[in-house]
C-alpha cells in the first residue's frame, strides 16, 4: 500500500509540473518605478519665463468656459475677472489653487494585487483611446463593433506588461452613441480585473460611471477611494466646453481622478514653437487643475500633454517627430515643478499599417515617454494612422515592446550580484560565461525576452514560412484571444452591473447622434 501510494504521489507531482508548463499564465507586472534619471531639456532661466508667460495669457488673455454658468460663478466667486464666458485669472491664483491636488494617488483595481500608484517615480501603463476604426490583417480596416472592443479589453487584461485596462479601447459603432458607454464599462468591468477610466462623452455618463463603480465596489469604498482615471480634453486653444467641464465636475466631486490634457497639435492648435506651445499647455492645465480643485480641493487630477505636429503639406498631424519629444520632456519639467503626476507619450505614429514607420515612430514616442517622467502613459499599445485606428496586430507588438520600457527603468544594478566579480574571477581570461555559476543562478532574468520577435537561425525561420512581424502578431492575438480566462467575480455584483445597464438602457430611446 506505501510503495502503490509513492508512486500515485510521484505521478501526481510529475503530472503537477507538466500542468504547470502547459498552464496559461496570466501575469501582470507590477507598474513601472523608474530608477533612471529624466531627460530634462529646459534650463532654471527657460522654465521660469515659460511660467511667467502662461501666467500672462490667463490674466491678460484668459480662458473661454463656454455653455457653463455654474464654473463662471466659481471662478467669479475664487476672485477671478469673468467678461461673458471668459475667465480672466490673476497671476498666482491658478497655482495657488493646484497647490491642494495631490502629488501622487492610488488608483485601487477590483483585484488589489493590480492597483496602480500615479504619482512620483512610478509609470503606469494604459491601452490605446478612441478609435472609431480597428485593423486586423484577416479583415482590414473597418468600424469598430462592441465585439471588438470586448477583444481589446481581453487582450489588456492578458498582456503582462500593461498595468490598465484603459477607457475607450475602440469607439463600438453598433451600439448607439448614448447607450455604448454602459456596455463598455460592464466589460472592463467584468472582463478584467485591472484598473479602468470613465466615460466624459456627457455629465451623465461620467454619474453612470460612478453609480457603476460603487455597484463593482461599494458604495462606501469609492466615496474613501479613487477607482477611476478619466480623460478631460481641451479645446485648445485656452476653450473649456460645458461637457468634457461637466465630466471633470462629477470625477472632482466623487474624488475620482481626471487627466487634465490640452489636445496640441502644434501649428494648428498651438504656436509652431516648442516653448510657445509650452507657455499655452501651462496655462490651459493651471486653469483646468485649478477648476478642479474649485469643485473639490484635494481631488486627484493629472497633468496632461497630447502632443504632435502637423504636415503643412497635407494638414495631418505627425508622430514621433524631435519637436513633440522637446514639448514632452519641457512638460514634464513643468509637472514636477507644480508638482503634479504626469500624462503624455504612448505608442504613438500616423502610419496605416503596423510597418516600419510605424515602429519608428510607436519608438520614439515610447521610450521618449519613459524618459520624459510620464507617470501615466495613454495609447501606450494599439495606436494606428494617427489615432484613427486599434491595431489588434499593433497592439500585440507594442505590448510586447513595453516590456523593454520595464527593463530599461530599472537601471544598472551594483549590488554584489550586480557587479559579478565572482563570475569574472571564475571565468578568468579566455573563457566563456555560458556555464559558469553566475550565469546559471541569473540567466532566467537576467536578460528581456520578447514573447513576439523572431530570433530563430535563417533555415528555421524560412521553414516555418518566413514569417514577418505582422504575421507573428496575428498569431499572437488568436492565441492570446483562446488563451483568456475570465477572472472570477461575484455573482450577485455582475447581476446588479448587467440589471443597472438594461434599466438604464430601456429608460432613453436609441441616439446615433
Amino acid at each position: 500500500m506505501s510503495d502503490l501510494g509513492g508512486r500515485r504521489a510521484r505521478g501526481g507531482g510529475g503530472a503537477a509540473r507538466r500542468a504547470e508548463r502547459t498552464a496559461v499564465s496570466i501575469e501582470t507586472a507590477r507598474f513601472i518605478t523608474r530608477n533612471v534619471p529624466n531627460f530634462e531639456v529646459l534650463n532654471d532661466e527657460a522654465l521660469a519665463i515659460i511660467e511667467a508667460n502662461a501666467e500672462t495669457v490667463l490674466e491678460e488673455i484668459g480662458v473661454n468656459f463656454v455653455e457653463n454658468p455654474a464654473a463662471l460663478d466659481r471662478w467669479r466667486a475664487a476672485g477671478a475677472d469673468v467678461r461673458g464666458e471668459r475667465v480672466h485669472i490673476p497671476r498666482g491664483l491658478a497655482r495657488k489653487l493646484c497647490a491642494t491636488a495631490p502629488r501622487t494617488f492610488t488608483q485601487a483595481a477590483r483585484n488589489p494585487e493590480r492597483n496602480v500608484e500615479i504619482g512620483g517615480r512610478n509609470l503606469v501603463l494604459a491601452p490605446v483611446y478612441g478609435p472609431p476604426f480597428v485593423r486586423d490583417a484577416s479583415g482590414g480596416r473597418r468600424y469598430a463593433t462592441m465585439a471588438d472592443f470586448n477583444n481589446f479589453v481581453k487582450l489588456g487584461y492578458m498582456s503582462k506588461w500593461l498595468h490598465h485596462s484603459g477607457g475607450t479601447v475602440c469607439e463600438p459603432t453598433d451600439i448607439p452613441v448614448n447607450k455604448r458607454h454602459l456596455d463598455m464599462l460592464l466589460s472592463h468591468m467584468t472582463l478584467s480585473d485591472k484598473p479602468y477610466m470613465g466615460s466624459v462623452t456627457a455629465p451623465e455618463r461620467a454619474v453612470d460611471s460612478v453609480e457603476m463603480s460603487k455597484l463593482l465596489f461599494g458604495a462606501d469604498f469609492v466615496d474613501q477611494n479613487t477607482v477611476m482615471t478619466s480623460l478631460i480634453n481641451i479645446n485648445s486653444p485656452l476653450t473649456f466646453d460645458g461637457i468634457m467641464m461637466g465630466a471633470l465636475e462629477v470625477y472632482a466631486a466623487a474624488n475620482q481622478a481626471a487627466i487634465i490634457s490640452p489636445f496640441i497639435v502644434g501649428g494648428a492648435m498651438a504656436p509652431v514653437t516648442v516653448a510657445g506651445t509650452l507657455t499655452q499647455v501651462l496655462a490651459e492645465v493651471l486653469a483646468g487643475v485649478a477648476y478642479s480643485q474649485l469643485v473639490r480641493p484635494g481631488a486627484p487630477v493629472i497633468f496632461g500633454a497630447f502632443v504632435t505636429s502637423i504636415d503643412m503639406n497635407s494638414g495631418a498631424p505627425t508622430f514621433g517627430t524631435p519637436e513633440a519629444s522637446l514639448i514632452t520632456y519641457g512638460a514634464g519639467q513643468l509637472a514636477r515643478r507644480l508638482g503634479l503626476p504626469y500624462r503624455s507619450a504612448g505608442a504613438f505614429c500616423g502610419s496605416k499599417l503596423p510597418d516600419a514607420q510605424a515602429a519608428y515612430e510607436s519608438a520614439n514616442s515610447l521610450n521618449m515617454g519613459l524618459l520624459s517622467g510620464v507617470n501615466f502613459m495613454l495609447h501606450a499599445c494599439g495606436w494606428l494612422e494617427g489615432g484613427l485606428v486599434s491595431s489588434y496586430e499593433k497592439f500585440v507588438m507594442d505590448a510586447d515592446q513595453l516590456g523593454a520600457l520595464h527593463g530599461l527603468a530599472r537601471g544598472v544594478d551594483v549590488s554584489e550580484n550586480g557587479q559579478a566579480m565572482d563570475a569574472i574571477r571564475e571565468v578568468g581570461p579566455g573563457g566563456h560565461y555560458l556555464g559558469c555559476d553566475h550565469t546559471r543562478a541569473n540567466f532566467k532574468e537576467a536578460f528581456w525576452r520578447s514573447d513576439l520577435l523572431d530570433y530563430k537561425p535563417f533555415e528555421t525561420w524560412d521553414e516555418d514560412g518566413a514569417r514577418d512581424t505582422q504575421a507573428l502578431a496575428s498569431i499572437r492575438v488568436q492565441k492570446m484571444l483562446g488563451d483568456y480566462q475570465q477572472p472570477a467575480l461575484d455573482e450577485g455584483i455582475r447581476d446588479s452591473l448587467t440589471d443597472y445597464v438594461a434599466r438604464k438602457k430601456a429608460s432613453m430611446p436609441d441616439a446615433f447622434m
